[in-house]
């Protein structure tokens, strides 16, 4: 299976720019998943909850029907992060499509600083997806530092975790390496790169973009290029949780003495 993701600075608010971006970025890019930042369409520095209401789309707006046609064009599931909007509820969520239509959608559990201030928190749980026989989990940025998540998603079968974010802390890149090795599954990590300044916020996005294999083996991890990378790898390697010939990483945990 051939896997990446696409790492980019969207601008503030301009749709249709960051669409044809993406679009320029993946000509000549064959693969079977490609993760995209969290929020890539709209970028991340809200002003006010009027504004992200403002931009803010159900699953079956522009931004789904732009993915929708790209995933068949590139005959690529996609997986991206987007504002969205649910019965007058705002949530910060990611959808994955393939060329034959949605496959699922996930909302942001772990909201980060100002996030709480316009997004509700999702309320999909921690669910498992399957494409081409390959079982997908998703998280969305700080959700990585909640290590239950993860492992809820591991527990469920996920073989590879999907993972927009919007990194401004240094800390997820090797934390997720640690992740991909306690749970032995795949990571990708969609970040976006540049700086957003509007009206007085700033905020530096930390780039590093990467693919972690069940291994902890860094398989790619990039700088503040925008730029799309893709890695083949054996999906077969995170069916086994193994750690050694004695250790089964799963069937060794001791829930009779976890939470007491």
């Amino acid at each position: 299976m051939r896997i990446g993701f696409l790492q980019f600075n969207p601008l503030f608010g301009e749709k249709q720019r960051n669409f044809n971006r993406v679009r320029e970025l993946l000509t000549g890019i064959k693969a079977d998943i490609i993760v995209l930042p969290e929020l890539f369409n709209t970028g991340y520095t809200f002003l006010n909850k009027e504004e992200l209401a403002a931009l803010a789309e159900t699953i079956e707006g522009e931004t789904g029907d732009f993915m929708l046609s790209l995933a068949k064009e590139k005959k690529c599931s996609l997986a991206y992060g987007f504002a969205e909007e649910d019965n007058n509820l705002l949530y910060d969520s990611m959808a994955l499509v393939s060329p034959d239509g949605l496959i699922g959608v996930y909302r942001k559990s772990h909201l980060f600083f100002e996030e709480k201030k316009f997004f509700q928190p999702g309320n999909t749980g921690f669910q498992v997806f399957e494409y081409k026989n390959v079982k997908l989990g998703m998280l969305i940025c700080f959700d990585w530092i909640y290590p239950e998540a993860i492992r809820t998603l591991a527990l469920k079968g996920a073989h590879i975790i999907l993972h927009p974010a919007n990194l401004v802390t240094p800390y997820c890149p090797d934390a997720m390496i640690t992740r991909a090795l306690e749970n032995r599954l795949f990571i990708i990590t969609a970040d976006r790169c540049g700086e957003e300044k509007r009206d007085g916020k700033n905020n530096r996005f930390i780039g590093q973009s990467e693919v972690i294999s069940p291994k902890g083996e860094i398989l790619i991890r990039v700088e503040q290029e925008e730029c799309v990378e893709i890695v083949d790898i054996d999906p077969s390697l995170a069916f086994n949780k193994k750690f050694n010939q004695y250790n089964d990483l799963f069937a060794d945990r001791r829930e009779d003495l976890y939470f007491k």
